[in-house]
């Protein structure tokens, strides 16, 4: 019997999946970037910087959490323990470093601190730090939730932070960096002006939402970062502070042509860590003269974000 001519042979139809576009998110067009229009910062700073500090609380027994050694069936001391070191140790050291430089920070907070080490976060709001909203704790991720649940965990964020520092966060970064298909639609509906998730460019990007308000993808580093760098990779502090010096010095370079953002996300229970927070006041040091020197601005997320609201910018 022979074919119909009208129907697909075999072979075709195995060329027709390596043709056309594939699925898109459709939150944002592709533009390269050599070719977008230029702006300033405020202060006629060509390079933006800011500190991204992780304040995580995890569940003892249950759930996620990066690790030091392999991970055990729960209750997982070996890694619970280390990652607390954080709050009750590194982050204090961290803050310490900061305020001996001068440093802004933004503090990715899981509002789960607030019942935890409540003395921790009012130190932050104290040094004046932007309040980021983080989930509740990072033992969860948001890719595992219904969307109503979802929505709820945004909203609760944001009220617990309103409740107990007396700040709305305008940013969002989702513990694991973990998203559900409706995340950019949830956040703008709840009010956030941006989002810590995306880290497709050295550039603020204006997101598409469904209900038309606009979600800015701010840049926060999955390579600037230690628990990539030093947990997944291995890859000592001596590289790693050189990692941030190399950076940004050659982002610096880069922004002679456009404006750039360059973030660092640390957290304490890593680089608090005595040995690793001595290569990090180097590398720090490092930035403040920078700063000091004018050719950056030192700032945090949410002011590059206010920034973007007063410039025309597509999607």
């Amino acid at each position: 019997m022979s074919q119909d001519p009208a129907l697909p042979t075999a072979a075709a139809t195995r060329a027709a999946k390596y043709t056309g576009a594939l699925p898109h998110h459709d939150r944002f067009d592709y533009q390269p970037i050599t070719r977008r229009a230029d702006y300033a910062w405020p202060n006629g700073a060509r390079l933006a910087v800011y500190l991204g500090f992780n304040l995580e609380h995890f569940a003892f027994g249950e759930g996620m959490g990066a690790c030091i050694g392999p991970a055990a069936p729960h209750p997982d001391v070996l890694n619970h323990a280390w990652r607390e070191y954080g709050n009750r140790v590194g982050a204090w050291r961290c803050l310490e470093l900061f305020d001996q430089l001068g440093l802004p920070s933004c503090t990715l907070l899981n509002t789960a601190l607030y019942d935890h080490c409540p003395e921790l976060v009012a130190a932050s709001v104290a040094r004046g730090d932007e309040l980021v909203g983080h989930g509740h704790t990072n033992s969860e991720r948001q890719a595992d939730m219904e969307e109503d649940a979802e929505a709820r965990l945004l909203a609760d964020c944001r009220a617990a932070i309103l409740r107990h520092s007396g700040t709305v966060p305008s940013g969002w970064l989702s513990p694991w960096i973990s998203e559900s298909r409706s995340t950019p639609d949830l956040l703008a509906e709840a009010g956030y002006d941006y989002t810590l998730n995306w880290c497709h460019d050295d550039q603020p990007v204006r997101m598409r939402t469904r209900s038309g308000r606009t979600l800015w993808s701010i840049p926060y580093p999955q390579e600037l970062n230690d628990i990539p760098m030093i947990v997944a990779r291995q890859m000592n502090m001596p590289d790693f502070a050189r990692m941030i010096v190399d950076n940004a010095d050659e982002m610096l370079e880069q922004s002679r042509a456009q404006p750039l953002v360059m973030g660092l996300a640390l957290h304490p229970y890593i680089v608090g860590q005595p040995h690793r927070l001595r290569h990090l006041r180097g590398a720090l040091s490092h930035l403040a003269g920078m700063r000091d020197r004018g050719d950056v601005w030192f700032t945090r997320p949410g002011e590059i974000c206010a920034h973007m609201q007063t410039i025309a910018v597509p999607c």
